[in-house]
């Protein structure tokens, strides 16, 4: 375990009285912020669903002047009744300035303003030529084509995400940042694989049927190496899709992630969505397409890939309730058929050359098609067989401008994990609508295999602030050696169970970690508030907010203190990064 509960005596009592009459930090409580009403949460208290929608005219011009009786949402064929409802452009308010000594994760101080736009260059699923390819488009891209005002970070992803820069409407500093990143094979697809001998070839004292044999075993092994690839692909875009939700969803409104990628390592398909033949038999490529290769390997990785798919489905519920788009885009550009992919492995080819692009040309197109189901799924739009790549990511950030935002709260209250497909219509003509075409009814406060510790654990060493519980902070120095810690949560942005009495039980952990330069921890501390409080003390914590304070030991050579919330009844996570003052 990273951390072990440490709850000191009457440590509730001590919080309730935080809450009140604290003067050790007068400051936190004259700067709390009240809940904004116009911003919705999707993931606290409610099963509110927000619903971004993107219109736009025959000319691929955004339509403007919307009004919420112009829009119909179907839920499973069934009409909705619209909760919410925001046009493209509004903006948040201008947030006041922190404290000096005093970090935050609220969004307005992540992002103030604009639409947010992510350019994630991935590593972990394109080969290394294709990579130079991105870096050099992306580059081309914000000197001719990028317009200020639009806020754009610029993320990697290889065995993990990793921010390059955060959001900035900046050309230049995006420019700086895209010239940092340089292209790089990953770890796990090096090493030398078994050659595979020629049908012509046969083994010294041996004969072809001998031959065909070994041939066939190199061929299994190769295709158990290739599974083992494919499902640490899996695991990485996962954990990266779980980091986005973390990192983007406090942050009020939709969130474009261009995604430029040679290929996507699974589907957000659900396998128990209840669809018609025909509509699944258009969505899934068929494995006659695909290349013996993928296919054999395929068999090999099926049951491993089983293991992930409720990861799968919990992550696709997690990028809909974080109001992510993805907008795949084909670094590979025209394709023969002869290019390398990530699932080649260094051995002389059994096929001839014509077959082996054949085979290769089936995967291309496969892989295209998870690509543009991965955009349908997320509201966006894949951008495939095109060598400007460029402007594909100048067509996703257009999007940006025609994006409406609806909710509701669906008829069928019932949370119970399945696909419910969604239906926006738009009372114009001559329009096209595009918008996410369902999501997963998973309540996270009913998940039983959430490991809290693994989860605190990734969401402190990702590489950007997590937004789904917001908060202020301050640490400092105290006596003894210690770090004093202080925490002021946002109380909207944790759930509340109703109790006995007309109370309120909270159910919320904080973390403290200390890391050195290399990554490592060298001291942590977590204390749990898991109490039910009554209705007068519960409305003074929705007016002050959750205050509480712990101390951390200092050790030498700390560079920060990284800082978590959970609560443990959604999972949802907030973290903030300190720098600490070297000795």
């Amino acid at each position: 375990m990273l951390f072990s509960f440490v709850r000191k005596p009457g440590g509730n009592l001590c919080v309730i009285a935080a809450l009140v009459f604290s003067l050790l930090f007068q400051s936190f409580a004259q700067q709390t912020v009240q809940p904004d009403a116009a911003t919705p949460t999707f993931r606290v208290n409610t099963h509110l669903v927000l619903v971004d929608v993107v219109v736009k005219d025959k000319k691929g011009n955004p339509v403007s002047g919307l009004k919420i009786e112009d829009f119909t949402v179907q839920e499973k064929g069934k009409n909705q009744k619209i909760a919410f409802f925001t046009v493209p452009g509004e903006e948040q308010k201008a947030p006041s300035d922190l404290p000096p000594g005093i970090y935050s994760n609220r969004p307005e101080y992540r992002s103030p303003g604009a639409p947010l736009t992510v350019l994630l260059i991935d590593a972990a699923n394109t080969p290394f030529k294709d990579q130079a390819y991105a870096r050099q488009q992306m580059l081309q891209f914000v000197k001719q084509q990028y317009k200020p005002g639009q806020r754009t970070a610029v993320m990697t992803l290889t065995n993990n995400l990793g921010v390059l820069q955060d959001f900035t409407s900046d050309p230049q500093i995006l420019v700086k940042a895209i010239d940092q990143f340089k292209p790089q094979e990953q770890e796990l697809n090096k090493g030398p694989a078994p050659p595979v001998l020629k049908n012509s070839e046969t083994a010294r004292g041996g004969d072809s049927g001998v031959t065909s044999g070994v041939n066939q075993e190199l061929r299994a092994f190769q295709n158990i190496q290739l599974a083992y690839v494919l499902d640490r692909r899996v695991e990485s875009t996962l954990a990266a899709m779980r980091s986005l939700a973390r990192i983007l969803g406090g942050i009020p409104g939709r969130k474009s992630i261009i995604w430029l990628t040679a290929a996507f390592p699974f589907s957000l398909i659900p396998e128990n969505r209840e669809v018609t033949g025909e509509e699944l038999a258009e969505s899934l490529p068929s494995i006659k397409q695909l290349g013996v290769g993928t296919r054999s390997a395929g068999a090999v990785a099926g049951a491993q890939r089983q293991e992930h798919a409720q990861e799968i489905r919990e992550a696709a519920a997690q990028l809909a309730s974080a109001q992510i788009a993805i907008y795949p885009v084909d670094v590979r550009g025209l394709v023969s058929g002869m290019e390398p992919t990530m699932d080649d492995l260094p051995s002389t080819q059994l096929e001839s050359v014509s077959e082996a692009a054949q085979m290769k040309m089936s995967d291309v197109t496969a892989s295209q098609e998870t690509m543009r189901e991965m955009a349908q799924e997320t509201g966006g739009k894949a951008y495939v067989n095109q060598n400007e790549i460029k402007e594909g990511v100048a067509l996703a950030m257009q999007d940006t401008q025609a994006a409406y935002t609806i909710g509701y709260y669906p008829d069928d209250k019932k949370m119970d994990g399945k696909y419910r497909t969604i239906k926006v219509k738009v009372n114009r003509d001559g329009v096209e609508v595009r918008n996410r075409r369902g999501y997963y009814a998973i309540d996270p406060g009913q998940k039983k295999d959430t490991t809290p510790e693994q989860q605190v654990a990734e969401a402190l060493h990702d590489k950007a602030p997590n937004t789904l519980v917001t908060f202020k902070a301050q640490a400092k120095p105290t006596e003894g050696g210690k770090l004093g810690v202080v925490f002021l949560v946002d109380p909207d942005t944790v759930s509340a169970e109703d109790a006995s009495g007309g109370s309120k039980k909270l159910n919320v952990a904080f973390y403290a970690a200390v890391f050195g330069a290399d990554g490592n921890i060298l001291a942590s501390q977590s204390q749990k508030v898991d109490q039910a409080f009554p209705a007068e003390t519960y409305q003074q914590i929705q007016k002050q907010g959750i205050l509480l304070q712990m101390d951390v030991a200092s050790p030498a050579g700390g560079i920060d203190v990284r800082l978590a919330v959970r609560d443990n009844r959604t999972g949802s996570v907030g973290t903030v990064t300190i720098p600490l003052t070297p000795n």
